[in-house]
């Protein structure tokens, strides 16, 4: 994140009296900044990581995500017949694998032209760029008509979301009778034992990783604060039933420090 968006952040903190009422703010991070400018903050991060997201995300997860995608990308059940949009596809995993594994046509999707050219060059190399169409989306707002979709996808892409509630009933709305929702993102640790170095690894080691991996320690420290902000597991279940899907349900990860939901709409 720039410097620039840290000193918008605190502006508006001085001079607009409506930063201090809860409903006007949202998290970003640890910190508590206007519902209006997280978008911003956020394309920021992520225009800074673009270039270095796939090889950070290994250093992040010491490779271990490439196997929680696969994992999602076979409950998908990919079939000819069947179309996907990938939300926050950034730089197209999920959206290749699902084309890889025989599944229709896919809408690679994100909010964040930076991520999205990667994701599009990815494809033309992989000789896929007939099959997915490329597109910026922003997940709250999806220009889609509705039930036009039999699979949506989200990974790692809710938790920087402004309003998560508006996302999973656009979410809904654009898939067909029949079609399901599978969202991929860093949960609540419940194992224990793996707490305090999950701890350590994600605010010591990580940001100095991002200092000399993707020269910005400040927006990883971010990603790690948004990770322990997110809803747990329950509480995202709940949220999604809210929404209007049905016979959610979640798989932990890695002793929960991610988990799969899925939902239908019926």
């Amino acid at each position: 994140m720039t410097d620039r968006a840290h000193d918008a952040a605190a502006f508006t903190s001085a001079a607009d009296p409506s930063f201090d009422h809860a409903e006007d703010t949202t998290d970003f991070g640890y910190r508590s900044v206007p519902r209006a400018q997280k978008k911003t903050m956020v394309r920021e991060v992520f225009e800074s990581v673009a270039g270095k997201y796939d090889v950070m995300n290994d250093v992040m997860s010491l490779g271990i995500h490439r196997v929680w995608k696969r994992i999602l990308i076979s409950q998908l059940n990919p079939r000819p017949g069947l179309k996907l949009l990938d939300l926050a596809g950034g730089t197209g995993d999920i959206t290749f694998g699902w084309a890889r594994a025989g599944g229709g046509p896919a809408i690679l999707s994100d909010i964040n032209p930076a991520m999205l050219d990667v994701g599009r060059d990815r494809a033309i190399k992989a000789g896929l760029i007939g099959q997915v169409e490329c597109c910026v989306v922003d997940a709250e707002s999806i220009p889609l008509p509705d039930r036009s979709v039999d699979r949506v996808t989200m990974a790692f892409g809710l938790r920087n979301c402004t309003d998560k509630n508006a996302v999973l009933r656009e979410v809904r709305r654009v898939l067909k009778p029949g079609g399901r929702f599978f969202c991929l993102e860093f949960s609540r640790v419940e194992v224990a034992a793996l707490a305090p170095i999950y701890d350590a690894w994600s605010f010591k080691v990580l940001p100095r990783m991002g200092k000399v991996v993707a020269g910005d320690a400040e927006s990883y420290q971010y990603l790690a604060e948004s990770i322990r902000m997110f809803p747990d597991q329950e509480t995202l279940a709940q949220m999604m039933r809210d929404a209007g899907l049905e016979q959610v349900k979640h798989q932990n990860l890695s002793g929960g420090i991610a988990a799969i939901h899925s939902g239908w709409r019926l």
